[in-house]
């Protein structure tokens, strides 16, 4: 940790639909409550700048590394609100000219972007008629990456990563992990929570999960349930559906506590 004191962290949960401005305004509205709420560090879920029927959608508002609108709110919002930012995933040029990377970037909060971080995991789902296939218009990104920030040691994944707890274990040992998703449904009633709480628990830190949570325009329904969950696996802070913002304290004694009573992470003997 950065500090030994308590630091406020904040989830936003959205309902983005097919229209960017707006969804831009509705983040931005979000930032302000969860910096109104004291927060320091704030999270936006997968996709929030759209969520479109059209999958090839997000190939149109793609934006090179660095340049465009996107990256320019995520800049100007962790600036003016003073907090840092962790802008859940936007599209962004990939080397395939008819796909994009699907990239987690965190801007400081004097607006310096700090860290990028592009989905390794692409999600592929089929039962009945629902289908997903994200490699159809994603490239998958290959690197772990973490920050340092005033809340400690972060840790970036996204929404399909979860499912992969190696990830987690290459991070290290880190004191918040962050999941921007817009899980399915089906998907998230049967493993959202179970998998996020295994991952606070096995990595014994904070999981700040952020998540799209409801119907979308064109009929999409995502499963929501943001969630702040502390290092032994316990609940702190939950939104279920809806737009909105869940706020908790991201606490290093807590931390230091679990570890030297279950000192788990230096009982390992795989690597």
């Amino acid at each position: 940790m950065t500090s030994s004191q308590a630091c406020r962290i904040a989830a936003v949960q959205m309902v983005s639909g097919p229209e960017v401005g707006a969804n831009l305004v509705e983040a931005d509205r979000l930032i302000g409550e969860a910096a109104t709420a004291g927060a320091r560090l704030v999270v936006l879920p997968e996709y929030f700048p759209l969520i479109s029927p059209d999958e090839t959608a997000k190939i149109a508002i793609r934006e090179r590394d660095g340049e465009g609108p996107i990256q320019a709110f995520l800049r100007e919002a962790a600036r003016r609100h003073k907090v840092w930012l962790i802008g859940g995933s936007c599209p962004l040029v990939a080397d395939v000219p008819d796909k994009v990377r699907n990239t987690t970037l965190v801007f400081d909060d004097t607006g310096r972007r700090v860290a990028r971080y592009d989905k390794i995991h692409l999600f592929g789902f089929q039962k009945g008629s629902e289908r997903y296939d994200e490699s159809a218009t994603i490239e998958a990104g290959s690197d772990v990456v973490t920050f340092e920030s005033p809340c400690g040691s972060v840790g970036l994944s996204i929404c399909y990563d979860l499912r992969f707890p190696e990830l987690y274990r290459a991070m290290g040992e880190v004191d918040l992990i962050v999941v921007p998703a817009a899980f399915t449904y089906t998907t998230g009633r049967a493993h959202w929570e179970v998998l996020l709480r295994a991952r606070a628990i096995e990595n014994q830190c904070y999981v700040l999960a952020s998540a799209q949570g409801g119907r979308h325009p064109g009929g999409r329904r995502t499963w929501g349930d943001s969630l702040i969950i502390d290092p032994w696996g316990e609940v702190v802070a939950r939104l279920a559906e809806g737009p909105g913002v869940v706020v908790a304290d991201l606490d290093p004694a807590r931390i230091a506590e679990v570890r030297a009573s279950l000192p788990a992470l230096k009982h390992r003997k795989i690597s």
